[in-house]
């Protein structure tokens, strides 16, 4: 009998984020952390006539959080200029795009399919002349739902 070979988790610390309309191969794919790739089953309780005991819960619909991407500041950047022209202009243009976890030859193993995103927040961290930090910015989205592939 053939052994299987012995699996290890992938690391979290190889990814990338491709927008659709956007280089996939520039600065703008390039992220330090992303969060907000979950999902809630929100539920409805049902109390049954008669029954005291429990109360029954049917799933209702979905709820996604923002997706959270935070990076160093860029200066000349294609998703910076898009969600300032949300901001600034009121103009939405969602979009869609993909977070790929990689594998050490940076092959995905693992895409979430994110659909109809557009910017809600933008944020530069504060400047603080006693630390000796690069500056970053984070940018939250809203979107509608993920999908997975493997």
């Amino acid at each position: 009998m053939a052994e299987t070979p012995e699996y290890y988790p992938p690391v979290g610390f190889h990814f990338k984020v491709e927008f659709d309309g956007f280089a996939s191969d520039g600065n703008d794919t390039k992220f330090q952390s992303v969060s907000g790739l979950s999902v809630d089953l929100e539920t409805e309780e049902i109390a049954e006539g008669g029954e005291n005991r429990f109360k029954h819960k049917l799933p209702v619909k979905t709820k996604f959080p923002n997706l959270v991407l935070k990076r160093g500041i860029l200066i000349d950047s294609e998703l910076i200029a898009w969600c300032k022209d949300a901001i600034e202009n009121f103009s939405f243009s969602p979009k869609n795009l993909t977070v790929k976890l990689l594998n050490e030859e940076g092959d995905p193993i693992m895409t979430w399919n994110v659909n109809h995103a557009y910017p809600v927040k933008w944020n530069i961290e504060a400047f603080n002349a006693e630390e000796s930090k690069l500056v970053a910015e984070t940018i939250e989205l809203t979107y509608n739902f993920f999908t997975t592939q493997t």
